[in-house]
């Protein structure tokens, strides 16, 4: 039975990643899909992941219809065999509907992937009618870590490197720590002592060091 399955997480958890990945494995099979994506850091239309991969998407806007542009998709006798709509917390709860409506009425697969909540551990809109309509819940096993070290599960919004709970929901960013305008993960301790990295001034974590024992 075709179902309709958000892949969530913190960021930098692999979430376009997996999607990229799940793009590959179908058309690798002959497959072709839809793309749908919203405000992707590479730009309009595109799809990417922090690794370096991108693959052209349909950039999805407030008002869109989904599912009528599937279908005209469909009806020029062009093919969609699954759908993937990724940075799913932006799109609208209608749009998030009628991504369910494709599975129910044309019986595709629809994977979306998207963080829950934003940076005040609020829902994002979209994200909460994902989790009311989703056949299944996969949260992602690659865990962001915090600065500290423990699992990152809150998204953090940063200026100059001092946490921020107030503002528009979305405001674009960037994951540098130099960033005027950043975004941080942290464990839910830090982010409710609004602790990051730099006020903390802790050294950020890296995958290219590893420790290494005295002769």
């Amino acid at each position: 039975m075709p179902e309709l399955v958000f892949f969530s997480g913190t960021m930098d958890c692999g979430k376009s990643t997996l999607a990229l990945q799940i793009e590959h494995n179908r058309s690798a099979r002959g497959l072709e899909g839809m793309i749908f994506t919203r405000d992707d850091r590479a730009g309009e239309g595109k799809l990417s992941s922090r690794l370096g991969l991108v693959t052209d998407a349909v950039e999805a806007p407030d008002g869109m219809d989904l599912y009528a542009h599937l279908v005209d998709h469909l009806s020029h006798g062009r093919r969609a065999d699954y759908v993937i709509a990724d940075e799913a917390q932006f799109l609208a709860p209608e749009q998030i509907d009628q991504l369910a409506r494709v599975v129910d009425d044309l019986g595709l697969d629809v994977y979306a992937f998207g963080i829950t909540t934003d940076f005040r551990s609020k829902l994002f809109p979209g994200s909460q009618r994902l989790v009311e309509l989703a056949d299944r819940i996969e949260v992602l096993q690659v865990e962001a870590l915090c600065w500290c070290g423990a699992r990152a599960t809150h998204n953090a919004r940063t200026i100059g490197g001092a946490m921020v709970v107030e503002g528009a929901q979305v405001v674009v960013g960037d994951v540098n720590p130099a960033a005027e305008t950043g975004y941080e993960v942290l464990c839910r301790r830090h982010h409710r002592r609004r602790m990051t990295a730099a006020s903390a001034h802790a050294a950020a974590l890296s995958p290219d060091v590893l420790p290494v024992p005295p002769n």
